[in-house]
């Protein structure tokens, strides 16, 4: 089975910071065991279908529970699995 490879951005963000909404999305992926890569514009995880599924809807709870606006997800499989 092809692995996914999920990027979500969290808002509201600040230049230069990470704040509590997108602390929170990134500490909800690393608990179900990713190191997430975390870009100017979004965090990356990959990973077995089950696993990122379940990783991203812990994040989306997470960072909305901190006070995120709006979180934005995209998921593929990744090309290189």
């Amino acid at each position: 089975m092809a692995d996914y490879r999920a990027e979500f951005m969290v808002e509201p963000f600040i230049e230069g910071s990470l704040g509590p909404p997108v602390l929170a999305a990134i500490d909800a992926v690393t608990e179900h065991g990713f190191e997430p890569q975390v870009g100017a514009f979004g965090t990356t995880i990959t990973g077995d279908a089950d696993t990122v599924i379940g990783a991203l809807s812990d994040m989306l709870k997470a960072a909305m529970d901190a006070g995120a606006t709006r979180v934005t997800v995209q998921v593929d499989q990744d090309p290189a699995s």
